[in-house]
């Protein structure tokens, strides 16, 4: 019985730093960029497009199709750096638990 009230003890724990890692996941910010430089966005760690940045020298009427392929892949540079984080924390979080490979986590 005492192992029950030490696993649910532990599982409370867990859930708490999950809940501190979501707030602190949810205040981060990260820069993509594509084009070398030439195109930035910046995400939330909600995944919420926060910024836009665009080299002038792009601002031409005939390459809107190339700025808009940079657009998409300095987002999913973001996108890919916040996730990283975010894998980052939980492992870090629940180094030494007997969770089963290939679990993901916050549930």
């Amino acid at each position: 019985m005492r192992d029950l009230m030490g696993l649910m003890g532990k599982a409370k724990e867990m859930q708490a730093k999950f809940q501190a890692m979501q707030e602190e996941i949810s205040k981060m910010e990260a820069e993509g960029q594509a084009g070398g430089g030439a195109v930035k966005v910046t995400l939330s760690g909600k995944f919420e497009l926060k910024g836009i940045k665009i080299d002038p020298s792009l601002l031409k009427e005939d390459e809107a199709e190339i700025l808009e392929d940079l657009i998409l892949a300095a987002h999913n540079d973001a996108k890919a750096k916040i996730e990283a984080e975010m894998q980052s924390k939980t492992q870090e979080m629940t180094a030494g638990l007997p969770i089963p490979p290939g679990m993901k986590l916050p549930f």
